[in-house]
């Protein structure tokens, strides 16, 4: 006899269901009052274990129409040519990236000058709360969000660079940009880290409790110093990351 509670029973059974395919993406689960006549529990275990699944992101729920399976088409970035200027790209690389996979990028943008965080500051070589640009994303694909990027620039570019304070997109990417005015991107250094999402991100990316959200930190180099530390917060159920570092021509000859 399992010693979990009868509400995890329920869980456990609907998750091993739905990722075997019983229940794909898109389909509706059943009835709380079948649920309660199979697993023989009361309605409200039922809808505790219903509850889990949607704090987990596997399921969502509509008032009046129940519970049905979330659609989960993930989206691989390729981390290696992202922002890199020896690729073929059409501005900037989030749209491209995205319109090459066949899907549908949509972006907001907030820009505003700001006090750089103690964390930035370091990886900027700037004094703390020293001022910075800070050109916040807030990233969907196909209307899903996707992520939010923060990117933050340090004070002494505005004078060379005055476009990174426009309020909206600039249309070839920040990255060619600053080439284009001499600021040249020839290096960077990246950092990943996972970790539950804060209540803000939570909200923005709209992922449930259980969902974890993956963070990317690049900071960018020019051949003097750093000129940018972007960190990028993705929706962890959606997102995979790769790299290509080295010859890989034997990989493309067995894909």
């Amino acid at each position: 006899m399992s010693r979990q509670p009868k509400y995890r029973q329920v869980a456990d059974a609907l998750r091993r269901e739905i990722d075997g395919g019983k229940y794909p993406p898109g389909a509706r689960l059943p009835s709380e009052s079948e649920l309660s006549a199979r697993f023989d529990a009361s309605r409200n275990t039922v809808r505790s274990g219903l509850s889990l699944l949607v704090s987990e992101g596997l399921v969502a729920s509509s008032q009046g129409l129940g519970y049905e399976v979330r659609s989960h088409e993930v989206f691989e970035l390729n981390a290696s040519r992202f922002e890199n200027l020896t690729f073929p790209q059409n501005g900037d690389a989030y749209n491209t990236d995205v319109t090459n996979a066949g899907r549908r990028p949509h972006q907001t943008f907030r820009v505003e000058l700001k006090p750089a965080p103690e964390d930035v500051a370091k990886r900027l070589a700037i004094e703390p709360g020293s001022t910075t640009v800070l050109r916040f994303c807030h990233r969907y694909v196909d209307d899903v969000p996707w992520s939010t990027q923060a990117t933050y620039y340090p004070g002494w570019l505005i004078e060379k660079a005055s476009r990174l304070t426009t309020p909206g997109d600039i249309p070839e990417g920040t990255t060619r940009y600053l080439a284009g005015v001499g600021i040249e991107q020839v290096g960077y250094f990246d950092e990943i880290a996972t970790r539950m999402p804060t209540p803000d991100e939570g909200r923005l990316l709209e992922v449930g409790a259980g969902v974890p959200v993956l963070l990317w930190t690049r900071t960018g180099y020019s051949d003097e110093r750093p000129i940018r530390c972007t960190i990028t917060t993705f929706r962890g159920d959606l997102n995979r990351m790769n790299y290509e570092i080295g010859d890989l021509g034997a990989r493309e000859v067995n894909l």
